[in-house]
């Protein structure tokens, strides 16, 4: 006798209703914590006019704090895409003793607040360190300065670029460099000509986050930083400031500088995202 094996039906779509709802909760989440707030910038930075707008960005501390902003991103991102590459490669081309304790030490600046990172350095390297000591007498001055502005911009954002080259590199494997080799390429050509067109856009997607953030960073500059007006501040701490002095238009407008930086930055992600699907599948 045949055995009776019963059908169940196997649902294929969500209900219409559910569909609905589940978009407008996903819509009404980004209106009110996204696309609101970016207005409100704007229509606040504009409020009134384009030309108070404008002189607020031309006023000489604004231009001081976004000078400041971009040499310390010039200065801090460099550093963090060698390291990135060196600790990448490393890590997915070797076994060595500590592998493990590199990644951990990699993801640190994840765990850490910025503000206690901040305060770490100025622990360290204060005037009443030993090592700021010694400093102080050769009258190099780290805290409430540049070098320690640059310092803890490079610490929050070290993890960027070697987080999103390591796995892109232990997906591709070694076998195209092995080739190079056997072919008789010396390690730098093989660099030049194999490793860094098979990550460049990964290396892209990290130099563009380690960017933003480097511009954006407010913890752990705002602690070293002393907020010396026109010398040390820097356009997140500018923008504080003035809206400490209730001068709320200059305030939205400088803090405009920000917000189009992180418009250009989800357009640059979203067309890298759109143009090489594959390899940031392999990032993530």
């Amino acid at each position: 006798m045949a055995r009776f094996i019963p059908q169940y039906k196997v649902p294929t779509a969500e209900p219409l209703i559910v569909k609905v709802l589940l978009i407008v909760i996903a819509v009404t989440f980004v209106a009110i914590f996204l696309l609101l707030p970016l207005i409100v910038v704007f229509v606040e930075a504009l409020r009134q006019g384009g030309h108070v707008y404008i002189a607020a960005l031309l006023q000489e501390d604004a231009l001081a704090a976004i000078k400041l902003t971009v040499l310390i991103a010039a200065i801090a991102v460099p550093f963090n895409v060698l390291f990135g590459i060196a600790a990448s490669w490393a890590i997915a081309r070797f076994n060595f003793i500590g592998k493990s304790l590199l990644l951990t030490l990699i993801d640190l600046p994840f765990s850490v607040s910025p503000v206690i990172s901040g305060l770490i350095y100025v622990l360290l390297y204060g005037s009443n360190s030993l090592i700021g000591h010694v400093l102080t007498s050769y009258n190099i001055q780290i805290i409430f300065a540049l070098p320690g502005l640059v310092l803890v911009t490079m610490f929050v954002t070290f993890p960027f670029v070697a987080r999103e080259l390591i796995p892109l590199m232990q997906d591709q494997g070694s076998d195209e460099e092995e080739a190079a080799i056997l072919l008789g390429a010396s390690p730098f050509l093989t660099f030049m000509k194999v490793t860094l067109p098979n990550i460049k856009w990964g290396l892209l997607y990290g130099i563009l986050l380690c960017t933003a953030r480097a511009m954006g960073e407010f913890g752990a500059v705002s602690v070293v930083s002393g907020h010396i007006r026109g010398a040390t501040n820097t356009v997140p701490l500018h923008v504080e400031i003035l809206y400490n002095e209730y001068n709320f238009v200059a305030s939205f407008a400088v803090a405009s500088i920000l917000t189009i930086l992180a418009l250009v930055t989800l357009v640059i992600k979203s067309y890298i995202e759109w143009r090489f699907r594959g390899e940031i599948k392999a990032l993530v």
